[in-house]
């Protein structure tokens, strides 16, 4: 392992869940490991490191990201949101007992990150099946089959599926 020589690093100051947190960082650190590191903010979990499983979104000023695809650099001046700041919003209870009432949580690994991204795209929102699949589309989970987890953002954003909706749900599905 190479060492890290003291000038080539980099202060900086990132706001993240409403506090300040100041550190000196190699410039090429991810904000996902910023975030793991430097804040002990271990609910952004990192998969892939490609944006491909979504399990590192985070919010940057209010909008679903990948955090595994971003320079923690150049976070400076945004407001980052990740899975423990949003655990204090007023919302986020209806969020659990939906998760929990439709068994969309399993091993958890992915759990974060969509809810993350419930919480940004479709928490009172009236959202259509297709939208909910393409939300879910920056999400890989292995455990559940996907179908717990459109019934709770289905519940989340206050829209019942129709009939047919129901009825292709029912029958199963191997991805969004």
């Amino acid at each position: 392992m190479q060492r890290i020589k003291a000038d080539s690093l980099t202060p900086i100051t990132l706001r993240v869940n409403g506090r300040r947190y100041r550190a000196a960082i190699e410039p090429r650190l991810l904000l996902s490991d910023f975030l793991r590191q430097e804040c002990g903010l271990t609910g952004t979990h990192i998969g892939c490191e490609h944006g491909v499983c979504g399990a590192c979104t985070v919010l940057v000023n209010g909008i679903a990201m990948r955090s595994c695809l971003m320079l923690a650099i150049a976070m400076e001046d945004q407001e980052i949101t990740t899975i423990e700041g949003l655990s204090n919003h007023p919302d986020f209870p209806a969020v659990y007992r939906a998760f929990t009432g439709h068994h969309a949580l399993q091993c958890g690994f992915c759990t974060p990150g969509i809810v993350v991204s419930a919480m940004a795209e479709v928490l009172g929102h009236e959202v259509s099946a297709g939208e909910i699949d393409d939300i879910l589309s920056g999400h890989l989970c292995r455990c559940t089959g996907y179908l717990g987890i459109k019934a709770a953002l289905r519940e989340i954003a206050g829209t019942a599926a129709s009939k047919t909706e129901q009825q292709i749900d029912a029958k199963g599905s191997d991805g969004p």
